[in-house]
């Protein structure tokens, strides 16, 4: 699959929102569970904020093995070509091990689907996912990757698959390489020089506007 792909494939502006709006939440004040040090200040951020970040950032979740996985995964899904770098040169899978521990529903499923994925390719080629050929690799994620033509056995697969598709595009395309990638610039300093001429004319205004710049 190639990074075009990949994005029609999980709808980018409507299935990554949810996992943007998430990450977005703004946690219960009473909410302490963050490191016992007082946080620095940061411009725009409460305290508690900055130090609930700061523990969500010092904690592990996965391990190496499954960090690895992941990497794999992410640079199957958004790959590098001739615009940018892959997922993994923006640093992705940091991403998806930050929004786990910061949204804690995705912790099974995405654990749960790492192990199904080394299962799957543990019985069809004898080692884990990370250790098959990258013609192994593809063989098994093309029966999940695209859900329609998936077999009813494979649902399970199909499930992790999506999630793991849908954090790696919401990670790629919210860091600064992502963003360059889509063409996004933002608001630009501009200088105004009044409506266009022909938009004048056709509404019978253009004395209007030299009356009011002269």
């Amino acid at each position: 699959m190639n990074r075009r792909e990949s994005l029609k494939a999980i709808g980018l502006g409507t299935l990554s929102t949810t996992v943007l709006l998430g990450a977005c939440n703004t946690p219960d004040k009473t909410d302490k569970t963050a490191a016992d040090a007082k946080p620095e200040a940061v411009p725009g951020r409460q305290p508690y904020e900055v130090a609930r970040e700061n523990k969500l950032k010092a904690d592990t979740f996965f391990t190496d093995h499954e960090m690895a996985t992941i990497a794999v995964l992410a640079d199957i899904i958004i790959p590098k070509d001739e615009k940018s770098g892959s997922a993994t040169d923006a640093k992705v899978p940091d991403f998806i091990e930050f929004i786990v521990k910061d949204i804690p529903d995705h912790q099974l499923p995405m654990r749960g689907g790492l192990r199904w994925l080394d299962m799957q390719c543990l019985n069809r080629y004898n080692n884990a996912f990370i250790k098959c050929t990258k013609a192994q690799q593809l063989e098994l994620i093309d029966q999940i990757a695209y859900p329609t033509k998936a077999k009813p056995e494979m649902q399970q697969g199909v499930a992790f698959f999506n999630r793991m598709r849908d954090l790696t595009a919401t990670g790629f395309f919210t860091s600064e390489m992502g963003v360059k990638d889509i063409g996004y610039a933002g608001n630009q300093p501009n200088k105004w020089t009044g409506v266009p001429p022909d938009v004048l004319k056709k509404y019978g205004m253009e004395q209007l506007q030299h009356d009011m710049y002269s």
